[in-house]
């Protein structure tokens, strides 16, 4: 059985649904089918370079059959973007992605202020990660050393305005600084009410 063969079947084991795509392209097709199956009147998402990947976020903008809450709209103010993000906790279908995923099937995320992993964990109906195969990783230990030490100051650096020690030093220092983006963890071992979370791998390197 392949690495990736154990992480869909630990996932299935701890209650999540779980689907493997070859590419993006396909990707986009699944979630396309969960929307058209589940019907939602609302959708809204999650910050996730691989979620961006798909093209999903472009389709869901543009589609008349649900209310779409964008939660980083660049015409709104970080204030009124923060009003999205509590909008987005109530959505019948939330859309992010995952910093890691054990082989055994155990979610792990990192967030600044934690409205992606509080759409997450609780609030949507239903949530849709995609994840790539370089966010799967061996165990728990794996996982902090890699959100930490590698995920999270690279995802600092997509925002030189934090102005974090991490963009400089290309490595997490632990800091104090008032823009710091690792402040709440989550870790999900099942997922409740069964088949509430889906997860979707997809066969290449993506995100960070």
């Amino acid at each position: 059985m392949s690495f990736l063969e154990t992480c869909q079947k630990s996932l299935l084991k701890n209650n999540f649904n779980c689907e493997i795509a070859e590419n993006v392209v396909e990707a986009s097709t699944i979630i396309k089918n969960i929307i058209m199956d589940i019907k939602p009147q609302t959708v809204s998402y999650g910050d996730s370079e691989t979620l961006k990947s798909t093209g999903i976020l472009e389709y869901c903008k543009t589609c008349s059959d649900f209310t779409f809450i964008d939660t980083f709209n660049p015409d709104e103010s970080f204030k009124e973007q923060l009003v999205r993000k509590k909008e987005a906790l109530t959505v019948d279908l939330f859309l992010t992605g995952t910093n890691a995923v054990t082989l055994d099937g155990i979610l792990v995320n990192l967030d600044m202020i934690g409205n992606r992993i509080g759409g997450i964990t609780f609030g949507p109906k239903k949530v849709i990660l995609t994840v790539s195969l370089n966010k799967i990783v061996q165990d728990l230990d794996a996982a902090f050393k890699k959100v930490r030490e590698y995920t999270a100051p690279k995802n600092a650096v997509r925002h030189p305005d934090l102005k974090t020690p991490c963009i400089t030093m290309n490595k997490c220092m632990n800091c104090s600084s008032p823009r710091r983006i690792c402040n709440s963890w989550s870790i999900i071992e099942k997922s409740y009410p069964k088949g509430r979370i889906t997860v979707i791998i997809i066969k290449d390197e993506l995100g960070i």
